[in-house]
């Protein structure tokens, strides 16, 4: 298990959840800083299960539908707590496809590189965008929350990130049209 143990494991510390809830809460929350798949998230429910940190109820749905309802055991509750708690000790590398291009970019004609380096700008203004439209449901800092305050907090990190980024892109725009 990796990593995604542990935003499975958070997620069900809130609140009791359906494998389809769980993918939901990736799609729709967590997809600005992290990305999991309905393929990933299911064989990684079994393996929580078998390790006893989480456990499911079956509920049944309309007439016939049967869904597993998951839920954190206190073994799962103090494995999680004891991740979160730990200080990262080394930042992680992140798979940029657009920075391996441009560092090949060398191979392109100069049209190619504007062309390659104009794409990514709209992708990331784009993004820039959604997020700040996503923040505007928070007329102000959220103080009455901690999970309200927590997605916050995240939410700026993800706008500052993507405005740096627009910023770098336009820098290396006006280097390459020189």
């Amino acid at each position: 298990m990796g990593t995604l143990e542990y935003a499975l494991l958070g997620l069900l510390k809130r609140e009791k959840l359906t494998g389809y809830d769980l993918t939901k809460r990736f799609e729709n929350n967590l997809v600005e800083f992290w990305h999991a798949k309905h393929s990933q998230i299911y064989p990684e429910l079994k393996q929580l299960t078998e390790a006893g940190y989480v456990v499911y109820d079956i509920e049944i749905s309309g007439n016939v539908l049967e869904k597993k309802v998951y839920s954190i055991t206190p073994k799962g509750e103090e494995h999680f707590n004891n991740w979160i708690r730990q200080n990262t000790i080394e930042l992680p590398s992140f798979k940029d496809e657009f920075k391996l291009k441009m560092f090949f970019s060398d191979l392109l004609t100069k049209e190619e590189q504007i062309g390659l380096v104009t794409n990514e700008l709209n992708l990331h203004q784009k993004k820039l965008k959604h997020l700040k439209d996503n923040a505007k449901n928070y007329a102000e800092v959220p103080t009455y929350d901690k999970e309200a305050l927590a997605n916050y907090l995240v939410l700026q990190g993800g706008i500052k990130r993507e405005e740096m980024y627009c910023s770098w892109l336009k820098e290396v725009l006006t280097i390459i049209d020189k």
